[in-house]
């Protein structure tokens, strides 16, 4: 969008935050970019410059505005409906597999040579990976300098920096305040609630509207006891992370989200943000959705009645993996019984000093070595479990925001036990393809023949093809015709 110079500058002019993400500001008087809502007079049309990306901007020699702060910008929400290399590199780089992995790491990932994925990203979003991973640190650097009291040399290992001097310099050069000014700038008013030692808060912001319901209904009704809970008016869970685990608190506000964390080694701040984003759907662009799904005329009713529904996702799709082949052809209470049985036999035990918490959901290691005659399943569904977590556990097969849809589709497919209501539900929660649709399940064909579509699964097929590339999210509005718990934020 950023090389349409006439609706970048309209945006600007309207202040339209439904385009902050899309593409950022960069003022040549100023040397500042900023995001489209950004509250400031507008510059003149001729001192703007549009690019694709924070990186972007940095690259070219601009500091982020302190007023608008675009580095926290949601993020652009191409890389959630694509499936192409630069989406799923993006992916990647949220994911913070630059940091862990470098760049050869990224690449082999994707299948491609460094200098490809260079060239690519570099093609489309005028920064390599270095640079976005850059960005990316700057933005984790500036939430522990702003919401935890931890020493600047942690915060810039914390970040991913490989020396305190770097990351000087760069807090420097992104917001043109050295590390001690930015933390002295977010300074708390005496009144204010002190900071719970251990605990980072922080908002994640996203594009209005978000209906809350379904969202965190889904979640809390699907809860594993032990995993996940809603406990004071917010969704829980904890977090397995690469340096250790975690537990997270999200609670919906009108205007962001506020989101609370706990780590065991800060250094998977970035990772954890970013999954907890991805489970949430933030970074989709609802308006460009529901515009699409209104041209529908029975579908229309239901988005104008609660607009701003969100995919409810997941932070590992290994595990919702498991957690659907629980759940075929089961209620939702006995899907959460199966889950919480695994989790108490093979799941790794952690503290939550704040509520309920007390096992990270097994990995596939830990699956693997399971006995299946200790499954309460019937025969067949053991097979199907137990295969999948021997597929996962040797890495034939791999879940994850940056999967390629088509090939994984295929790959679970193949597996025993695997129809296409399982296959769809992984890749809408688990791989988060925007287009997924399951013209099989329960609930959506009850509320199709309610509002007097398709009955049949192949009928209600093709009349969905006006809704593409939207489906999952025209799912979540069939879904929400029901009186079910999923589609209702608790009490």
């Amino acid at each position: 969008m950023h090389t349409d110079t006439e609706r970048c500058v309209r945006a600007v002019r309207s202040k339209d935050a439904r385009f902050d993400g899309w593409f950022f500001t960069a003022v040549l008087t100023t040397r500042i970019y900023c995001r489209p809502s950004c509250p400031v007079v507008p510059p003149k049309p001729e001192n703007m410059v549009f690019y694709p990306s924070a990186a972007a901007c940095q690259q070219a020699g601009f500091r982020a505005c302190k007023r608008c702060r675009p580095d926290t910008s949601p993020g652009s929400p191409e890389w959630n409906a694509r499936a192409d290399t630069v989406a799923r590199a993006m992916r990647l780089i949220r994911d913070g597999v630059v940091d862990r992995e470098g760049v050869p790491g990224l690449a082999a990932r994707l299948g491609y040579s460094t200098r490809q994925i260079e060239r690519q990203l570099l093609a489309e979003l005028g920064a390599g990976p270095l640079a976005l991973a850059r960005a990316q640190r700057a933005q984790t650097a500036r939430v522990l300098i702003e919401t935890t009291d931890l020493p600047m040399a942690d915060v810039a290992f914390a970040a991913g920096f490989a020396s305190v001097r770097t990351f000087n310099d760069t807090v420097r050069e992104v917001f043109a305040l050295t590390p001690g000014e930015l933390r002295t700038r977010a300074a708390r008013p005496a009144s204010a609630a002190p900071r719970t030692p251990g605990v980072i808060a922080l908002r994640l912001p996203y594009r209005a509207p978000l209906n809350p319901d379904n969202l965190f209904g889904h979640l809390a009704a699907t809860a594993v006891p032990g995993v996940e809970e809603w406990r004071d008016g917010a969704y829980r869970r904890t977090l397995s992370l690469p340096h250790g685990h975690g537990t997270v608190a999200l609670t919906p506000h009108p205007d962001h989200i506020a989101c609370r964390l706990s780590l065991t080694d800060p250094r998977d701040l970035t990772l954890a943000i970013s999954r907890c984003r991805w489970m949430l759907d933030l970074d989709a662009d609802p308006v460009a959705v529901d515009d699409q799904l209104r041209t529908d005329p029975l579908l229309a009713p239901l988005v104008d009645k609660a607009p701003g529904r969100r995919v409810p996702r997941t932070v590992d799709a290994a595990e919702f993996a498991v957690r659907a082949v629980l759940g075929q052809q089961v209620s939702t209470a006995a899907a959460r019984t199966h889950a919480a049985r695994l989790v108490t036999a093979h799941g790794t035990p952690v503290d939550d000093p704040g509520g309920g918490l007390t096992h990270l959901f097994p990995g596939p290691e830990a699956l693997a070595a399971l006995d299946p005659e200790a499954l309460a399943l019937p025969r067949s569904r053991r097979t199907t479990l137990t295969t999948l977590v021997g597929a996962l556990a040797d890495g034939s097969l791999r879940l994850g925001p940056d999967s390629d849809w088509d090939r994984a589709r295929a790959q679970l497919a193949a597996l025993p036990g695997f129809g296409p209501w399982t296959v769809e539900v992984i890749a809408m929660r688990a791989l988060g393809d925007p287009d997924a649709f399951l013209p099989t399940d329960l609930g959506v064909r009850r509320a199709a023949a309610g509002l007097g579509l398709p009955a049949t699964p192949a009928a209600l097929t093709a009349r969905a093809a006006a809704w593409r590339p939207w489906r999952a999210y025209a799912v979540q509005y069939l879904w929400a015709t029901d009186s079910h718990p999923i589609n209702h934020l608790p009490a």
